[in-house]
């Protein structure tokens, strides 16, 4: 545990060092409640984005591979929002394209290093039930856990070839209002992930406040009944001695009642 609070430390220390510079607004409240808990830490997260990207020339694909493949590292950004986009942003944006350009919705991803496996189970359920199916956790050779929240429904549509529009304008609009359709899902999915987030964590918290707090009550009733049973045990009676008398005196009471009716 102190190994993983020195890393968390020392990794929230550092620049953010995404091309944004920052946590997208729409995720704030999730990277500040995990990081708040000492069991997260988050590395890398995105709250979805709609991008258009430039491709280079292509080298001609090695055997086996799939062929039309974006490498990032190597591509231009011609246009990147977070949130809804317009047709005419697109459509500007491809006049600079002067390779091969493409239109892509990606939905919300978020990374986090977790310090056991309990705790990537919890965000692990929480993310399928918030809709994010394609989440799963990781476990280095090292016992590194990493938990990856992660969506199926992204969008993936080339748009010119070699600088040149393939499709027609209609098309271009049909395709950006299907992204700002899975953007608003998305939008949504991040609210209940959010709040089940929220409930889990709270309910986890509770849990161990009650498991404490029996256990704490455990000791004391173990702790009360030795104290009683030594003192019982040098009177010669029980531990509830004082209170047998109390129901003896009672039944001593009915019992004379009852002779002299």
């Amino acid at each position: 545990m102190a190994d993983f609070k020195h890393w968390k430390e020392q990794r929230l220390s550092r620049a953010d060092a995404s091309r944004k510079g920052s946590v997208d607004e729409p995720i704030e409240e999730i990277v500040r409640l995990l990081n708040g808990r000492e069991t997260f830490c988050t590395t890398s997260s995105c709250s979805g984005r709609v991008v258009v990207l430039e491709q280079p020339p292509a080298a001609p694909p090695a055997a086996g591979a799939a062929g039309f493949e974006i490498q990032k590292q190597s591509c231009t950004w011609l246009m990147v929002t977070h949130q809804l986009c317009s047709t005419k942003d697109v459509l500007t944006s491809l006049q600079k394209a002067a390779a091969d350009a493409i239109f892509k919705f990606e939905p919300f991803v978020l990374h986090v290093q977790c310090q056991d496996l309990e705790d990537a189970q919890l965000l692990h359920t929480v993310a399928i039930e918030a809709g994010f199916r394609n989440s799963g956790i990781t476990v280095s050779r090292k016992g590194k856990i990493m938990m990856a929240v992660r969506s199926t429904h992204c969008l993936e549509v080339p748009l010119t070839q070699k600088g040149r529009l393939m499709v027609s304008e209609e098309y271009a609009d049909f395709v950006v209002q299907v992204a700002n359709r899975k953007m608003k899902e998305n939008w949504k999915r991040i609210n209940r992930f959010y709040s089940s987030l929220k409930f889990a964590l709270e309910n986890k918290d509770h849990s161990r406040s009650s498991s404490s707090e029996e256990k704490e009550k455990g000791n004391d009733v173990d702790s009360c009944g030795r104290k009683k049973s030594e003192a019982a045990n040098k009177d010669g009676g029980s531990c509830f001695s004082e209170q047998n008398k109390n129901l003896e005196s009672e039944d001593d009471s009915q019992s004379n009642a009852s002779i002299f009716h």
